[in-house]
């Protein structure tokens, strides 16, 4: 059966959608397959548009890229405008998405819970920019071997994430809140600890 209308130009950009959130994870088509079960060959159909994906498909794609799958398919509204927030847990942190779309830079909560809870500060590095925003709280931004900065509430940080660099609650009771937006680097690094 041939799709026609809004459907067919839905299906049709999933391929795309796919083959995109696919690069963004730096993952070959093997590598998916493994992780997902699918071969390497349905992977590629589906990337190229070759195939339509079904339900049994999507779910494990859906795993692997940490998105809902009405974003794998852009499902069009449903008359809903509102972010369904689901919290992340991730290294003693509490992530929760404030953005819906794949791939791209994305704004996320981010909870520190008190120094007492969390493990020493140890410096990374990742490809891209950083900023963030105090909601409350005090939040420690240790960026290299020369700053070690405190930001209080109502204050911003923009870095370059090539830099060593630390995000801590430096509180020993109280957590502290951010709002914070990575690129696919940085999301992949705090989330996912690539």
């Amino acid at each position: 059966m041939e799709d026609t209308g809004d459907d067919g130009a839905v299906l049709r950009a999933v391929g795309e959608r796919l083959r995109r959130l696919r690069t963004g994870a730096r993952m070959t088509l093997a590598e998916l397959a493994e992780r997902t079960g699918i071969t390497p060959s349905t992977l590629s159909r589906l990337e190229t548009g070759r195939l339509h994906p079904t339900l049994g498909q999507l779910l494990p794609l859906s795993r692997v890229y940490r998105v809902p799958i009405d974003e794998l398919v852009d499902a069009p509204p449903v008359g809903d405008p509102r972010v369904h927030l689901r919290p992340v847990r991730r290294f003693g942190l509490t992530f929760v998405p404030l953005t819906r779309r794949a791939g791209g830079v994305q704004a996320y909560k981010v909870v520190y819970p008190p120094a007492r809870t969390l493990p020493a500060p140890e410096l990374r590095t990742h490809e891209g920019h950083e900023w963030f925003y105090v909601l409350s709280g005090t939040v420690r931004l240790v960026l290299g071997t020369e700053q070690d900065l405190l930001l209080g509430a109502g204050e911003a940080a923009e870095f370059d994430t090539r830099v060593p660099h630390w995000i801590g609650n430096p509180a020993e009771s109280a957590a502290a809140e951010v709002i914070a937006i990575f690129g696919t680097q940085g999301e992949r690094i705090h989330l996912h600890g690539a």
